[in-house]
């Protein structure tokens, strides 16, 4: 029996997964990743932003207000990628049952709340040249809206329970279930009749903006990945010190 289970864990240490679910090999990791993914957000944020304000053209119907989408389209991207990663991350946490999987989620998201309010705010600004008014109760504002009380609930009931484990247990059905709003948002100006603008990026066809306008937007939106990225596992680092705080290892890890 004894040799059964050490040739079991002999053959999953030679798996990625199995060696970066434990937050002792991840800690490590995470350091490097973030700090690398500082410097690539700083060095591609200063380049975009150069490009989409000094250098992008001025568009013919909506003027210099249009700029607002280099921190808009990008933030509003990562708020629903970083919704599905923290539900990926719950739902693994559920069914394998891996310490590290409920961190990761814990650690997205304060920044996919962060890239949801910088969305919403930048697209009020956007909004009252363009309609009028700073707020309508559009499909897609209204679902995006929601998706900002997602994370506040999700956050909100995590830290309501002394024992982490339930409240893991209990956040994570909250995301997991909030999952469905991502594809209503995406979808939202194809499903329903939308004051919001359509897709003119991935749509068929190819993309409907200049490439003087559409190489900075992208620019700022790897800009953005890496700026979550680098955020995200200064946190998981926080996270796994808090949790791990009694572990032999992590003292050796934190010199």
């Amino acid at each position: 029996m004894a040799r059964t289970e050490q040739q079991s864990n002999e053959k999953y240490s030679g798996r990625w997964f199995w060696r970066y679910a434990s937050p002792a090999t991840f800690y490590p990791l995470a350091g490097t990743l973030e700090k690398i993914c500082w410097i690539i957000a700083a060095v591609l944020t200063v380049i975009g932003l150069y490009l989409g304000l000094l250098r992008a053209p001025v568009d013919a119907q909506q003027g210099e207000v249009y700029r607002v989408i280099f921190i808009h389209v990008p933030a509003a991207w990562m708020a629903m990628v970083l919704y599905m990663a923290m539900a990926f991350w719950c739902f693994t946490g559920l069914v394998l049952g891996t310490r590290l999987s409920f961190i990761m989620s814990h650690a997205i998201a304060p920044t996919g709340a962060l890239m949801t309010v910088v969305a919403l705010v930048t697209g009020s600004l956007w909004g009252r040249p363009a309609w009028g008014t700073y707020w309508v109760w559009d499909a897609k504002l209204t679902s995006f809206l929601i998706l900002f009380f997602l994370y506040v609930g999700y956050m909100a009931l995590a830290a309501a329970f002394d024992d982490k484990k339930k409240g893991d247990r209990a956040s994570a059905l909250i995301a997991l279930v909030g999952a469905v709003n991502v594809p209503i948002i995406y979808f939202s100006t194809v499903w329903w009749n939308s004051l919001h603008q359509g897709p003119s990026v991935a749509r068929a066809g190819g993309p409907s903006m200049a490439a003087s306008m559409l190489a900075p937007m992208l620019i700022l939106t790897f800009a953005f990945w890496a700026y979550c990225i680098a955020a995200v596992m200064h946190r998981v680092r926080t996270k796994i010190i808090e949790r791990e705080r009694d572990a032999a290892w992590l003292a050796e890890a934190v010199k």
